[in-house]
């Protein structure tokens, strides 16, 4: 089988595809590619459909139409096993059982691997040791995951991730509720997870900009459906920023990555900026 056809079987990928809850669908007919190998970011408003649609390529909803495809094959046909050996789902704001201590957090990444006459084998203790490496947590293995602070739980929690081995990622919200100096610790320990191993990990993100820095690929939506995707230098306009997120805004080069870095313009700027006693910008009467 040529290296193309292999690649294609790869892909993750959604067609025509409404979920929902109860009677209202929250994602709509939606289509889209998931890039093999990259990092992908989900952006868009609150309410959107990011987290329904991150659930859905789990397989979690069953769709109420269309499909999610897996190698090729719909997700909802293949056997649980296998598509916990391909696809590993980290939820939002995760909870973690009392009193475990990490390595057994990360330990139960290993589970989908085990069954009636599988037992736990050196190739788990090194998927487990290899997680808490990879996330700089080995020094961590032995304390109480409620003891850690929320940066040290939520690489614990992406540990336990990695320690499942799969070649498919999905991240909801991982740098949620973290100060900016942790988020940029994740998404720079994903970023090294995808370079050197090549896993394709697909991340719901708030932050615009920091979507835009570490996704290779983006994906835009607004009331369930997707209104941009691609590289983020080619979905990210001002346009479509308005357009998602309601917000005007200039879309500058990132001085750091090259990268579009979306500036909100707000409703009082505009106003007479004072520089070196000059009045500079659009005149407004005085209050």
């Amino acid at each position: 089988m040529s290296s193309g056809s292999a690649n294609e079987e790869r892909r993750l990928y959604a067609r025509d595809l409404t979920l929902g809850y109860g009677g209202r669908p929250v994602v709509d007919g939606l289509s889209l590619d998931i890039a093999t190998g990259e990092i992908t970011a989900i952006v868009g408003a609150n309410a959107c459909g990011k987290s329904t649609l991150l659930r859905g390529l789990a397989r979690l909803p069953a769709p109420r139409s269309g499909a999610v495809y897996l190698d090729g094959k719909e997700i909802h046909s293949q056997p649980t096993r296998y598509v916990a050996e391909r696809l590993g789902l980290l939820p939002q704001a995760p909870v973690a059982p009392d009193g475990i201590r990490v390595a057994a957090l990360a330990a139960q990444g290993r589970y989908p691997h085990q069954g009636w006459f599988r037992r736990w084998s050196t190739a788990d203790d090194d998927a487990v040791a290899g997680a808490l490496v990879a996330t700089g947590t080995l020094d961590l293995a032995s304390r109480p995951v409620d003891e850690l602070s929320g940066g040290q739980r939520q690489r614990v929690w992406i540990a336990m991730a990695l320690a499942q081995d799969t070649d498919i990622l999905l991240l909801d919200e991982p740098t949620t509720f973290l100060d900016v100096a942790h988020q940029v610790e994740v998404l720079d320990l994903l970023t090294d997870l995808n370079r050197r191993d090549g896993k394709t990990i697909v991340l719901v993100l708030h932050d615009l900009n920091l979507a835009c820095r570490y996704a290779g690929h983006l994906i835009a939506m607004k009331d369930g459906g997707v209104v941009a995707q691609g590289p983020a230098a080619d979905a990210v306009t001002e346009e479509m920023v308005t357009s998602v997120f309601g917000m005007p805004c200039r879309v500058v080069p990132d001085p750091v990555s090259g990268t579009p870095m979306v500036v909100p313009i707000g409703r009082h700027h505009g106003r007479v900026q004072v520089v070196a006693g000059h009045a500079e910008g659009v005149q407004h009467p005085a209050p």
